[in-house]
């Protein structure tokens, strides 16, 4: 009988014993978090801010306006100043209003959409690096075509890159059109998430339209499924526009694609030191893309991508890290969002070349930042090294990570009956003076708290015994076992065949 006791008290503690030590049956942090928490800026401050913008694009106007667009705009009340062109306030108000505020970013798998606008936060990639960081070699290298597919197929196993948008540049592809088919076909054979590209002519972008419906299987059916959005900067700071980029938007626009107009002006550059006045050149000039758009297709989905970058003032090389670049886009996420308009914003820029204390601080810092602020699509924020010179395989590995900390950062806390636990308090308290194996805390344990795989929490003699390895050992030991592990088969094998049939398509079958 005692025996029997025992027997039963010591299973029942191996239960509760496997049930600590079992990760959670529910992710506690998903991406799509709401933010809006962290504000650097009053609400006089904004108004300020907005004004200055307003005034800005009345008095001193865009320059360098393409022919097709200025007779657009002069059609929706804007005047002409010598070669400026000017817009009065109920013009960039009018737009404003008629803008879309919500769209849906669809993934060629519907269970990967995301909805984009409102106080929801999703990070993302970007960048154009032209330098990997090798995962062999652990030195930086020329960036090709097949690391394009490979950073594809890793972050396709990666819950909390919610799109992915080309991370580096196939440096190995030398002619334009080449390389902007091949790295659309990359991301049409490597993920099913919303993806995002870049477009260097306006005529690369029907043939490029016809080969993802090719992949597809009917012709007009990315149309009814936007997955491919376009990066573009049709606004080149300071104050004027850029000819290619806005015939490409227009292309774009022709063919369904989301837009994410982004505007990347630097401090002390291309746009002001003082960081109010930044803001407000930026925000007009962000406000010149929204126009753009709004004067032939009201309500088209574009994300406001208002992206303040900072240059080192005694170097004039770009900072991808720092307290400053960090204040600035959340900021930009608080105006934008204030507009009432979907936002983009950058983070996880760093500077550092390694895995570093560096890395993280700059990573952690700016991430954190954004999301607090709400930003919608945060991007650039996972695997960038190097002032966005160069990408990491390892770094995917780790930023993943990193806003799963973020997102339960930004979920907060629940407070109501159940999770004050006045009855459990007194349980514990008159009980087994302790919580450990309580019915409360395994529900917690599921619920609440992130365990991550990669941060080490052993004890100094546990690290030891493990061989003491550093985060950047692990995650190179992760990525490549996902690398060598997962083939992903996007593409129809038929597709492909007649797409390589028709394309000069170079990343080997």
């Amino acid at each position: 009988m005692a025996q029997d006791v025992v027997s039963r008290r010591a299973g029942g503690r191996a239960e509760r014993v496997a049930k600590r030590t079992a990760p959670p049956e529910l992710n506690p942090c998903p991406p799509g978090q709401p933010g809006g928490f962290y504000k650097p800026l009053s609400e006089p401050e904004i108004v300020a801010i907005y004004e200055t913008a307003l005034r800005l694009l009345a008095e001193l106007g865009m320059g360098e306006v393409p022919e097709v667009l200025e007779r657009r705009f002069l059609e929706c009340g804007a005047k002409k100043s010598g070669s400026r062109i000017l817009f009065p306030r109920e013009m960039v108000e009018r737009c404003i209003d008629v803008a879309a505020k919500r769209f849906t970013f669809h993934g060629r798998d519907p269970r990967r959409s995301i909805d984009v606008g409102g106080d929801r936060v999703h990070f993302g990639t970007g960048g154009a690096a032209v330098q990997t960081l090798d995962l062999d070699t652990g030195r930086y290298r020329p960036s090709t075509l097949r690391d394009l597919y490979d950073f594809t197929r890793l972050q396709d196993t990666l819950t909390n890159v919610s799109w992915f948008t080309r991370c580096c540049v196939a440096t190995d592809v030398p002619d334009n059109f080449d390389l902007d088919v091949n790295t659309a076909f990359a991301l049409l054979k490597g993920t099913t998430k919303p993806v995002a590209t870049s477009f260097t002519l306006a005529e690369h972008v029907e043939p490029i339209i016809r080969m993802v419906d090719i992949a597809l299987g009917s012709d007009g059916a990315f149309r009814r499924t936007p997955f491919l959005k376009a990066h573009i900067s049709p606004v080149i700071s300071p104050m004027r526009f850029g000819e290619d980029a806005v015939l490409v938007t227009l292309a774009c626009m022709e063919h369904g694609l989301p837009l994410s107009c982004i505007t990347a002006a630097q401090s002390g550059a291309t746009a002001p030191a003082m960081l109010a006045g930044f803001l407000a050149q930026s925000l007009a000039e962000t406000l010149g893309s929204l126009m753009m758009v709004n004067v032939f297709r009201p309500g088209y989905p574009m994300v406001f991508s208002n992206w303040p970058l900072v240059i080192d003032l005694r170097t004039g090389a770009f900072c991808g890290g720092g307290g400053e670049i960090s204040v600035m886009n959340a900021a930009s996420a608080q105006i934008s969002n204030w507009l009432g308009l979907p936002s983009g914003v950058a983070s996880s820029m760093t500077d550092a070349k390694a895995v570093d204390a560096q890395y993280g601080v700059e990573k952690a810092l700016s991430s954190l930042a954004a999301g607090l602020a709400g930003g919608n699509l945060i991007y650039e924020s996972s695997g960038m090294m190097a002032s966005l010179l160069g990408a990491s395989f390892e770094a995917f590995i780790l930023d993943d990570e990193m806003h799963s900390m973020i997102y339960r950062a930004l979920r907060g806390i629940e407070v109501n009956e159940e999770t004050l636990g006045f009855d459990a308090i007194c349980e514990a308290v008159l009980g087994e003076g302790h919580f450990l194996g309580g019915a409360q805390t395994l529900a917690a344990m599921q619920r609440d708290y992130f365990y991550p795989k990669f941060a080490d929490r052993d004890a100094p003699i546990t690290w030891t015994e493990k061989g003491q390895r550093d985060a950047w050992a692990r995650a190179r030991q992760a990525a490549k076992a996902v690398l060598e592990s997962h083939h992903p088969s996007y593409l129809d094998p038929t597709a492909e065949a007649r797409i390589r049939g028709e394309f000069n398509i170079l990343l080997e079958a």
